[in-house]
C-alpha cells in the first residue's frame, strides 16, 4: 500500500463574534492607551503615533490609517473593515484573532511582528514587509499582493486562497506547513527558504527555470 502524501496543516483561525460594542471616540486611540470593546466608524488617524496601543475586542470600519505609526501595538479579536493605509509602520506589533476585510495597503512594515490567527481577505496589498516575524494560523484569501518579505520569518500554518503574489522573499525563512497551491506566484527570492512549503505541480513546472537556475543546472534543448 503506497504511504499517503504529507499535506500541509490548515490554519486554525477562529471565527470572531464582537456583540455588545460600543460606539468609540477616535480620542481614546492615543499612543500606550488600552481601549476594549468599542466599535469605531469612520475614524482617521492618519500621521498619528500610536506606539504600544493595545486594543482588545474592538470594530474598525472605513479606517483611515496613512502614514501612521504603530510600533509595538497590539490587536486582540479584532476586526477591521476597509482599512485604507498607503503608508503604515507596525513593526514589532502583535496580531491575534484579527480580520482584515477589504482594505488597501500601500507600503507595510510589520517587521519582527507576531502575528497568530489572522485573517486577510478581499483586500489589495503593496509591499508587506514580515522579515523577523513569527508567524502562526494565517491565511489570505482574494487578495493581491504586490511584494512579501518573509525573510528571515518564523512561519507554521500559513495560507493563501486564491491570491496572486508578483513577488515572494523567504531568504532565510524556517517554514512548516505553508499552502501556496491555488496561489499564482511570479517570483521567488531565497529559494532554500521554501523547505516546509506544498505546491502544486503546475508551480513546480512554471518556476522549474529558476529552480534550475538556483542549483547551477544548465538547461539546453
Amino acid at each position: 500500500m503506497p504511504p499517503k502524501k504529507k499535506s500541509s496543516l490548515t490554519p486554525q483561525i477562529p471565527t470572531l463574534r464582537l456583540v455588545g460594542l460600543e460606539d468609540g471616540d477616535t480620542g481614546l486611540l492615543d499612543a500606550h492607551e488600552n481601549v476594549d470593546g468599542l466599535r469605531f466608524v469612520g475614524a482617521d488617524v492618519s500621521g498619528q503615533d500610536l506606539s504600544g496601543l493595545t486594543v482588545t475586542e474592538c470594530a474598525f470600519e472605513d479606517l483611515d490609517a496613512h502614514d501612521v505609526l504603530l510600533r509595538g501595538a497590539g490587536f486582540v479579536e479584532t476586526t477591521i473593515e476597509r482599512l485604507n493605509a498607503p503608508i503604515i509602520a507596525a513593526p514589532r506589533s502583535r496580531f491575534r484573532e484579527v480580520s482584515i476585510d477589504q482594505s488597501r495597503i500601500g507600503s507595510a512594515e510589520f517587521y519582527e511582528s507576531n502575528w497568530r490567527s489572522v485573517h486577510i481577505t478581499g483586500s489589495k496589498l503593496g509591499f508587506v514587509n514580515l522579515r523577523g516575524a513569527v508567524l502562526q494560523d494565517v491565511q489570505f484569501t482574494n487578495c493581491s499582493i504586490d511584494e512579501l518579505d518573509l525573510g528571515g520569518a518564523t512561519v507554521n500554518r500559513l495560507a493563501f486562497v486564491d491570491c496572486t503574489l508578483n513577488s515572494l522573499d523567504v531568504t532565510r525563512a524556517t517554514l512548516q506547513n505553508v499552502d501556496l497551491r491555488t496561489l499564482d506566484l511570479r517570483r521567488i527570492s531565497g529559494l532554500e527558504g521554501l523547505k516546509g512549503a506544498t505546491m502544486s505541480s503546475m508551480q513546480v513546472s512554471e518556476l522549474a527555470s529558476l529552480f534550475a537556475e538556483h542549483l547551477g543546472i544548465v538547461v539546453d534543448g
